[in-house]
C-alpha cells in the first residue's frame, strides 16, 4: 500500500504561497491597506498551516497503529531518527501506553484504541514535541478495506503548549473490485480548535477527497502513483488584536504525480477576511495544465501574476 497519507497537506503547503501572494506581489485592493493586505495574508497562512499539520499528524497516527486497523509504521509509530542522531525502533515515547478494546468476544472490529501520553506529557524522540493526554480512536473495520471508518476524539490533548480539540473522520469510499482499480479517502475534520495559552485560537473545518488514481496494479513501484485531491476548508484565528477569517475550495482537481515535486493541475479559490475591518481579499492559483514544472498563475483581484513555487 503505497498512499502517502501527508498528501491532505499538500494542498495548503501551496495555499501558503498563494496567500503570501495576496499579501506581497499584489497592488490591486479589493478594501483595506497594503499593511492589512499583508498582515491578514500571512497570520491565515501561519494559522492554516499549524492546524493542517497538527490533523495531518492524527491522520498518520490513526493509519499507523498497526497492520490490523491500517498500516503499521506511519505517524506517531513510524520508524526514524530522534533529533539527536540516534536511531530508534520507532518514534512512539515510552512514556505513553497504548490500549485496545474490542466491543464484541467473537469479532475483532469494532475497536476502541486510546493513545494516551499521560498527564505530565511525553516528548516524541523524532520531532522533540511534548505531547499529553488522550488521543481516542474508533474503527468499524481496517482502513484500507472500502467502507471502513475511523474517527479520532480528543481528551485533554496537547502538543507543547496548544490544546487540540475537535473530531477528525477518515472513510474509506473506494468501490469494491473497481476496473480499473483505485483507492478513495474522504477525510473529514469538524470544530477543530487550537486553543493557546495567551488566548490567541485557531478554529477550522476541513473536507478533502483524496483518490490515487493511477499505480495500485504495481505496488512495489511508487513511480507511477497520481493522486486526485478535491475538498475545502475553512476557518478563524485570533492573534493579539487581529481576528481573521478564511475560505479556500478547490475549483478543478489537484492532481499529484509521485515523481513531480509540485501538483502538476488543478485550481484553488480562497477568501480572505479582515474581521476586525470587514475588509476582503480573493485569489485564485492554477497549477496549470498537467506539465511538472515549478510554474503557477496567481490570480489576485482579478489581476494575473506568473509565480514560481518553491
Amino acid at each position: 500500500m503505497k498512499l502517502s497519507f501527508t498528501l491532505t497537506g499538500l494542498v495548503f503547503s501551496f495555499l501558503i504561497v498563494l496567500l503570501f501572494s495576496i499579501g506581497s506581489c499584489s497592488k490591486e485592493k479589493s478594501s483595506g491597506t497594503d499593511q492589512e493586505q499583508q498582515e491578514v495574508s500571512f497570520t491565515s497562512a501561519e494559522a492554516e498551516s499549524k492546524v493542517e499539520t497538527v490533523f495531518n499528524g492524527v491522520f498518520d497516527d490513526m493509519m499507523g497503529v498497526n497492520d490490523d486497523v491500517g498500516m503499521s509504521g506511519t505517524g506517531i509509530f513510524g520508524r526514524g531518527v530522534s533529533m539527536d542522531g540516534i536511531s530508534r525502533p520507532d518514534s512512539l515515547p515510552a512514556c505513553a501506553t497504548v490500549k485496545i478494546e474490542h466491543s464484541g468476544s467473537s469479532t475483532f472490529f469494532p475497536v476502541r484504541i486510546t493513545i494516551d501520553f499521560g498527564t505530565n506529557g511525553c516528548t516524541r524522540p523524532t520531532d522533540g514535541h511534548t505531547r499529553k493526554g488522550k488521543i481516542i480512536i474508533e474503527y468499524t473495520n481496517r482502513l484500507i478495506v472500502p467502507g471502513a471508518i475511523a474517527a479520532a476524539t480528543f481528551d485533554n490533548f496537547y502538543i507543547d503548549d496548544t490544546k487540540i480539540e475537535g473530531t477528525l473522520t477518515i472513510t474509506n469510499t473506494s468501490t469494491p473490485n473497481s476496473t480499473p482499480p483505485s483507492r478513495q479517502f474522504k477525510v473529514e475534520v469538524k470544530d477543530a480548535r487550537l486553543s493557546l495559552e495567551n488566548g490567541n485560537y485557531i478554529e477550522w473545518s476541513s473536507m478533502k477527497t483524496i483518490i490515487q488514481t493511477d499505480g495500485l496494479v504495481t505496488p512495489l513501484i511508487p513511480a507511477d502513483d497520481i493522486f486526485k485531491i478535491e475538498g475545502s476548508s475553512k476557518g478563524k484565528t485570533q492573534k493579539g488584536n487581529l481576528l481573521v477569517a478564511w475560505q479556500s475550495a478547490i475549483t478543478s482537481p489537484l492532481i499529484k504525480e509521485f515523481e513531480c515535486r509540485w501538483i502538476v493541475q488543478g485550481t484553488v479559490k480562497i477568501t480572505l477576511a479582515a474581521t476586525n475591518t470587514n475588509n476582503t481579499w480573493a485569489g485564485y492559483l492554477d497549477y496549470g495544465d498537467g506539465n511538472c514544472d515549478n510554474q503557477a498563475t496567481a490570480t489576485i483581484n482579478g489581476v494575473k501574476h506568473q509565480i514560481s513555487l518553491h
